[in-house]
This record gives structure tokens, C-alpha cells and sequence, in this order.
């Protein structure tokens, strides 16, 4: 009888264990009001635009451990909420034109209008006089491909839709790749070619870096080679460029998109110069746990970057703070949310669930890189990152955007829940823009860790695909990375609460599971990670 009545005892416990992972537990703590009053405050002007390495930076740091603390969570970093991120602060001074001598004739750019450079060196003087100028086509060497645009091409001291998934941004489309290729080809600077349509913005975000402070994880100690000077050019300027120099720029770049094209020298020379002045400084990832009740050792990572471009540029109305609501006080919003809805659970979550609020996402992913090549807790025991990145602010939608669909099985989470909420997926309406490549997810996926990034969706429950559509384009035209991206009290933020809800739903059940989501067949990254058995 006793040998009897401990198996009934233990069955009854696994009973009980398996129905910990309550449906809707923690659900209902997900609110719109709570959403709202964290927006305001990360979005306020006392929080002048939360740009790191300003007294901006140090408020927000302060904000989000009292909620940590508020919330019940714990120090991530043993007895502190901040993870140093070492970093430089380059500021260019730079000439205000460049000069080129063509094959044909001589011009003038004109800084900010023209073109935008800086550096991520930290010399103090760039001096370029009579430098070659190639065109290197895209900038590609993607042996997987078949493609190198630097054949035959020493750089040191017809649309062919069957290559690099159509019309699909793979990483090998985005201007930090191109950089870093230029950078490995022994490139002294490289200047992309800026195209509204794949870029996602206009030109006029690109002149925000002109003479602005860049940030940099510190490269001290290190034997990275970086060009001289990166930047960007206008497309009508590059077009002259060509025309100066003896050529047809969009024949060339039609030629650019065949396999076989060959970088070649336009045959010009370019000039100008630029002062540098560097600062080493810290600035912080803000890191909060919840430890697992079974599996402390293994983590779900939910993500959101907390800084924005402080104070900057006016523009016409005299605003000079970049106040960054929506992008992305909305995303650290909505973790904080969800850290509320674990905090509310009757039964702790079995495996570890970090927050991280990271630094300079928009100065280039660094406090989600840093964190990822200094990571707290090992990659091989982080299960997943959930991350998050703007805001939906007009209300619900039957569709939820997976940016990046069909990369991994977080895919089929995502399904499970969002079915249970009457959506579907959708796969990312603009994947020439290159969404899975420009937010934070991006680095930990780098290292083999599935990532999940989620977009607000466009077919609004009420209004249809257009008017979402409208409403996105209207975001991206005039708020975007612009001071207007403000707080509105009257947002209708019930969207962005089954957003979170649903974030927090696939986050739950991975918590209180034993199963490791992989990467699918197709996925660039599947074989950065190994297979849990």
C-alpha cells in the first residue's frame, strides 16, 4: 500500500507540474495603461532623447532600475541591474565638400547635401588627395553565391532575380556588410550608394550623421582593420559622379546585378578631409532576471535597445529632441510588460527569463554585440531571444508581420499563439528593406541562438491592409528617426497589448517546457547551433 500510495503521490505531482503553464495566467497584468505611463515617462524630454554617453543616459539607466526593482526583479549582473558596454565616441569636423577630377570633368560635392563620411578610427585626421575612385558594384563577395564584386579588383592602400533570395534582403544587402567587406578587402573608405526603396528611409536620415558623434565599441586592444572613412552618398549625386567620369550610373548598376560583374575604376580621383576627436567612455545594457525554478541555468532573452538620438538637428518647428516613443520607449514598454506578466504568475517559470534593455541600437547594434560576444549567461544555455522594436499605436490587427519568417521553429510558437488570439502570419510586406538585419535580434542569431523579431502587422481589424499600410508609411515619412516621434496620449495601444501578450505567451511556454526551437533547414545561421537532444 505505501509503495502504491507514492506513485499516486508522484503522479499526482507531474499532474500538477503539467498544468503550471496556466493558458492565460499572467495575461490580464498586460495592459494598455501600463504600457502608456512607460512610454510617457522613457519618452519624456527630462529624458532628453536617451542618447548614450549623456546625462540622457544616465536618467534612463535610473528609470529602469527603480521599475526593475518596482517589478520584483532581479540583478542580472549578480548584485547590479548595468552590464559596462566600453565604447568610443569619434566626432568628425569635417570639409564641407569633396573634390572629385573625372575622367570627363571636374565637380564638387557638397558635404550633407551630397554625401555624408565619418570614420570609425580613431586617428585624428583623415586626409584623402587625389584617392581612386572604384565602383565595386554591391560590394558583395559571397562565395556561396558564386558572386565577388572585388575579383580582379585591388582596392588596398539585367536584374537577376535568382541570386540572394530575390528580392529578399540577405545581410550581404545591408550597409554595415558593406563597410565590413570594404574594411576586409583593405578598402581606405567606402562610400554606399543610397536607394530610398531598399534603404527603407530617405537621404535626409542618412545627413543626421553628418558631423555627428558616431559610437563604437572600444577597439583598444584589438587588431581590426576599419577604412579610413565610410559614408553615404545621394543618388543624384552619384549619377554626376558617373556622368563626370565617362559613365551611366543605373547602366552599370543594371550590369552590377549580373553574375560575372567585375568592380572596375571610374578613373577619377577624389580629395577632401576630416578632423577627429575621440572619447572613451561606458555606457550600459540594463539587465533584470527572473531565476528559473528547475532550469535556472537556461535562459529566454527578451531584448529592446532603450536609446534614441538625445538631442540633435531642429526641425522646422524648433524641436530638438529626439524623444524616440514609438521607436523604441514603446519596445522597452512593452518588455516591461511582460515582465510584469511573469512577475504575476502563480507557478515561477521552470527556466530563466532575462530582460535586456540594450544601448546604441541606433548607432549599430552594439549593446546587444557587446552583450553577445561578452555574454552574461553562456550562448549554449540561452534557449532564445524575443526581441523588440517599435510600437503598434493604431490599434488591433489580424495579421502579426514575422520579420524574418522561416527562419526558425520560434515561427511555430508564434503560430500556436497567435492562432489562439484569431491572427495569422505574415511574412515581412517590405523583405527588401532587410528588417531581420537592422534591430537587435540580429546578434544573437550571429551567434546561433534562434531569434524572434515581430513587426505590428498591417491588416488592421477594422480598416484593412491600406489604411495599416498608410499608417506605416506615414510613421516612416515623417516621425521616423525625427522629433515628431513623440507620446500621444491618444493612441489607440490595443494592438500593441496582444502584441505583448502574445510575445509573452511564446515566451511562457518555452519557459516551462523542456524543448531547445532550432533553426530551419533553410536558415543561414542553423549551423551555429548544434541540435539539444
Amino acid at each position: 500500500m505505501k509503495n502504491t500510495f507514492r506513485w499516486m503521490a508522484l503522479l499526482a505531482l507531474l499532474v500538477v507540474g503539467a498544468c503550471k503553464n496556466n493558458g492565460d495566467d499572467g495575461v490580464a497584468t498586460i495592459t494598455a495603461e501600463g504600457i502608456s505611463q512607460y512610454i510617457k515617462s522613457l519618452a519624456s524630454d527630462e529624458l532628453e532623447g536617451r542618447r548614450p554617453f549623456t546625462s540622457g543616459e544616465k536618467k534612463t539607466l535610473d528609470y529602469l532600475e527603480g521599475q526593475f526593482k518596482a517589478l520584483g526583479l532581479e540583478p542580472g549582473m549578480g548584485t547590479s541591474y548595468l552590464q559596462e558596454v566600453p565604447m568610443v565616441e569619434i566626432v568628425p569636423d569635417a570639409d564641407t565638400v569633396m573634390t572629385v577630377k573625372g575622367a570627363k570633368k571636374n565637380m564638387k560635392l557638397s558635404g550633407f547635401k551630397d554625401y555624408v563620411l565619418w570614420s570609425q578610427r580613431t586617428d585624428t585626421l583623415l586626409n584623402w588627395k587625389d584617392e581612386e575612385l572604384v565602383f565595386a558594384g554591391f560590394g558583395v563577395v559571397a562565395p556561396e553565391y558564386q558572386w565577388n564584386d572585388y575579383k580582379d579588383l585591388d582596392v588596398k592602400g539585367g536584374n537577376d532575380t535568382t541570386f540572394f533570395k530575390g528580392n529578399t534582403m540577405t545581410y550581404y544587402g545591408r550597409w554595415t556588410y558593406k563597410f565590413e567587406e570594404a574594411a576586409r578587402q583593405g578598402a581606405k573608405g567606402c562610400l554606399v550608394i543610397h536607394n530610398t526603396v531598399p534603404a527603407g528611409y530617405g537621404f535626409w536620415v542618412v545627413q543626421n550623421s553628418w558631423n555627428a558623434p558616431h559610437l563604437y565599441l572600444d577597439p583598444r586592444g584589438k587588431n581590426d582593420y576599419f577604412c579610413e572613412g565610410v559614408g553615404w552618398t545621394s543618388m543624384p549625386a552619384t549619377e554626376k559622379l558617373f556622368e563626370a567620369s565617362g559613365f551611366d550610373f543605373n547602366e552599370w548598376q543594371t550590369k552590377a546585378r549580373q553574375r560575372g560583374f567585375k568592380g572596375f575604376s571610374l578613373k577619377s580621383k577624389i580629395s577632401t578631409r576630416i578632423k577627429f576627436k575621440s572619447t572613451y567612455n561606458k555606457s550600459y545594457n540594463a539587465v533584470a532576471k527572473i531565476t528559473g525554478s528547475e532550469k535556472p541555468d537556461e535562459f529566454i532573452i527578451y531584448s529592446a535597445h532603450w536609446d534614441h538620438f538625445g538631442i540633435a538637428k531642429p526641425n522646422a518647428a524648433g524641436d530638438s529632441i529626439y524623444n524616440g516613443a514609438v521607436d523604441n520607449a514603446g519596445g522597452v514598454a512593452t518588455m516591461l510588460e511582460i515582465a510584469k506578466g511573469f512577475k504575476s504568475l502563480k507557478h515561477p517559470p521552470k527556466r530563466s527569463i532575462l530582460f535586456l534593455a540594450v544601448t546604441a541600437e541606433e548607432q549599430g547594434l552594439w549593446g546587444s554585440a557587446y552583450y553577445a560576444r561578452n555574454p552574461i549567461y553562456p550562448a549554449d544555455k540561452t534557449v532564445a531571444n524575443i526581441n523588440i522594436d517599435f510600437t503598434n499605436v493604431i490599434g488591433r490587427m489580424k495579421d502579426v508581420t514575422v520579420i524574418g519568417l522561416g527562419q526558425s521553429e520560434l515561427d511555430d510558437y508564434l503560430r500556436t499563439e497567435a492562432t489562439k488570439q484569431g491572427r495569422y502570419l505574415a511574412p515581412d510586406p517590405n523583405p527588401v528593406a532587410g528588417m531581420y538585419f537592422r534591430s537587435d535580434h540580429f546578434n544573437f542569431a550571429k551567434v546561433g541562438i534562434p531569434a524572434l523579431f515581430v513587426g505590428n502587422g498591417v491588416d488592421h481589424i477594422e480598416k484593412g491592409k491600406e489604411f495599416g499600410k498608410a499608417q506605416e508609411a506615414e510613421y516612416t515619412k515623417d516621425r521616423y528617426h525625427q522629433p515628431t516621434d513623440e507620446f500621444n496620449p491618444n493612441w489607440d495601444l490595443s494592438g500593441a497589448v496582444e502584441n505583448a501578450q502574445l510575445l509573452f505567451q511564446v515566451g511562457k511556454r518555452l519557459s516551462f517546457e523542456d524543448a531547445w526551437p532550432q533553426w530551419k533547414a533553410s536558415s543561414e545561421f542553423k549551423s551555429l547551433r548544434q541540435p539539444k537532444k
